[in-house]
């Protein structure tokens, strides 16, 4: 869906008014039956023959994701990936608000990243309450996050992303999606060796 979505975006951008499920899945790198089955799970999109209404079908794929509102984020860690997310600035455009950065190193607490100052870990229930924090970034050791994990999630924290080299244990109901960039790059790797011994 967040593919269909940048490509329905980009269309928009260049005044397209309508779209096939042919032209979505090139954008998609997927095929046309597949489109046309990922959006009937969530609806009836779109006329036959007639393909689908470039505005309409973002506004529909948007609320779908929950995009079509702001989400209100803590970092936990101002470390090299902390740091690298706090800057990334397609957060903002896409409706993710960074309204807390928590860290437990004594020579990055009390210390500004820009409008924001990073505050001890120790505080991070206060963060997740005063801030009515949504969405929880984990950028800590393996060997802490478990634990901001297990209070970010008493705290009231409603989704987890977690950068942390670990596998981490969540109630039922609350979504956690792990990014692990090593194994990204054992996937890449592998892609190319597969690739390689079938030639």
């Amino acid at each position: 869906m967040s593919h269909y979505l940048r490509a329905l975006e980009e269309m928009d951008r260049q005044e397209e008014t309508t779209v096939s499920s042919t032209q979505l899945a090139e954008w998609g790198g997927t095929t046309a039956a597949q489109v046309r089955k990922d959006l009937s799970q969530f609806g009836s999109f779109g006329k036959r023959g007639l393909g689908y209404e470039v505005r309409g079908l973002t506004e529909r794929l948007r609320a779908i994701l929950g995009v079509d509102r702001r989400w209100r984020v803590a970092l936990v860690g101002a470390g090299r990936i902390g740091a690298a997310l706090f800057e990334y600035p397609n957060f903002r455009l896409r409706g993710f608000d960074l309204v807390g950065v928590l860290d437990v190193a004594d020579d990055k607490v009390g210390r500004s990243w820009g409008e924001l100052t990073i505050r001890h870990v120790e505080e991070l229930e206060d963060v997740v309450s005063s801030e009515d924090v949504d969405l929880v970034i984990i950028a800590v050791p393996a060997a802490a996050a478990q634990e901001v994990a297990d209070r970010a999630v008493e705290a009231g924290a409603r989704g987890i992303l977690n950068f942390a080299p670990t596998q981490l244990r969540v109630p039922e109901g609350v979504p956690l999606t792990d990014v692990n960039l090593v194994m990204e790059m054992e996937a890449l790797s592998f892609a190319i060796t597969s690739a390689e011994q079938g030639s």
